[in-house]
């Protein structure tokens, strides 16, 4: 079948070598794969179709008719991370944090560098990101929105709440200042960082008073918790998300399979890429050799722990907590935890209806069906079988708009 030229163009310059933008599709559009992985149910369809009007998805079937043919590949619903930090980026010196030794960063300077990280995200095929700890996300959220920048749907914190010292009345304060603001999701923190060790640094009154008024403002509380004790007072303070884990326990687990809440366990990138990339995070404040030395022990442990995690049947969307260096490289989380026990097509899953399911929109993204919105990735291969295939990402379509390489 010949397509329409406009149609042929936006696939071209998806697939092959046009300067990376957001290219206007038609009103309707189909497109045929050789496979279509819906998301959700684990079963691959061979020979589909997926047209996209106005916006939203319209159909899922057997291909028939005239369709744009993407050929060997698989259609599947754009990847979802739900742990970045978009923002974090090394400096005009190649190091992280501005130095006093080093070139003072220029606005145009930091804004070009989160562009980029913005570009590699979501040519990586992650279309959404949950985005903890930036105040200055509520213009990256909107740039990217009305399409004057090119990179996945924000999902924001709009800063980071650190109980300290406060009171439950201020920290319940602070959750409706962030929520006036225009916040997502509120970030917390239950424990220190694992270049700390780790420990429990807030009492069950403070948690209890931060998720609670989360609750109560109709928002989710997603929280920072590395050892047991941290993680069973944010389960007991009714939070929604548990951030890294890397201490959790049998103990810990239970807690959270119990409760029901979401783990987001971070073990293929994050620590990893910090140790790859030591010598431009050294020096900035627990970035210090004893810190790293943390890290580099956590790292052998971490997969051991997301597999008695897994056995117990917790939820666990996929999340990196990608960092300066990292942004790009998401789908890493995946292909370790496939090392580490769970089935290819289960790391999907965990990337997309389970992921939308987390972040409170599990009605309109995370799969290929009738009403979704059209975040739409292929990629080379058959990433049910072979993960591998996540880092051949051939088209993508963001927030109904082909995306040029």
């Amino acid at each position: 079948m010949r397509m329409p030229v406009v149609c042929s163009l936006l696939v071209a310059a998806a697939a092959v070598g046009a300067p990376v933008a957001a290219l206007q599709a038609p009103a309707s559009m189909t497109f045929r794969a050789a496979r279509v992985f819906d998301g959700v149910t684990g079963v691959l369809h061979r020979n589909f179709a997926v047209t996209v009007t106005n916006g939203r998805i319209t159909f899922v079937g057997p291909a028939e008719g005239d369709a744009i043919d993407l050929g060997d590949v698989t259609l599947m619903p754009g990847l979802i991370d739900v742990h970045t930090h978009i923002d974090w980026h090394f400096g005009p010196d190649g190091r992280y944090g501005n130095r006093p030794d080093g070139p003072r960063e220029t606005p145009e300077q930091r804004d070009a560098a989160i562009a980029a990280n913005l570009k590699a995200t979501l040519m990586a095929g992650f279309t959404t990101v949950q985005n903890l700890g930036s105040r200055g996300d509520a213009a990256l959220r909107a740039a990217v929105a009305d399409g004057t920048l090119v990179g996945p749907r924000i999902v924001s914190s709009l800063g980071q709440l650190q109980p300290g010292t406060r009171t439950p009345d201020q920290l319940r304060e602070a959750v409706r200042a962030s929520k006036t603001a225009g916040a997502d999701v509120i970030k917390t923190f239950a424990s220190g960082s694992i270049r700390d060790g780790g420990k429990l640094s807030v009492t069950q009154e403070q948690l209890d008073a931060v998720c609670g008024e989360a609750r109560a403002q109709g928002l989710r509380a997603v929280v920072h918790a590395h050892d047991p004790d941290s993680i069973v007072t944010a389960v007991k303070a009714g939070c929604h998300q548990i951030e890294h884990g890397a201490l959790a326990d049998d103990r810990a687990i239970a807690a959270m399979k119990a409760a029901g809440v979401f783990f987001d366990p971070n073990i293929g990138l994050v620590l990893q890429n910090y140790i790859e990339n030591k010598a431009k995070f050294i020096g900035t404040g627990s970035y210090t050799d004893e810190g790293f030395a943390f890290m580099e022990l956590a790292v052998p442990t971490l997969g051991p722990i997301f597999k008695k995690a897994l056995d117990a049947g917790l939820r666990m969307p996929l999340g990196t907590d990608a960092v300066a260096g990292a942004h790009g490289q998401n789908a890493r989380e995946a292909f370790v935890r496939v090392q580490a026990g769970q089935r290819p097509v289960d790391a999907l899953i965990s990337a997309t209806s389970l992921a939308a399911e987390s972040l409170g929109m599990g009605a309109t993204l995370g799969r290929l069906a009738p009403g979704y919105l059209p975040d739409i990735i292929a990629v080379s291969g058959d990433p049910t079988v072979n993960i591998e295939a996540l880092r051949s990402v051939r088209f993508v379509m963001s927030q109904g708009k082909v995306i040029g390489r």
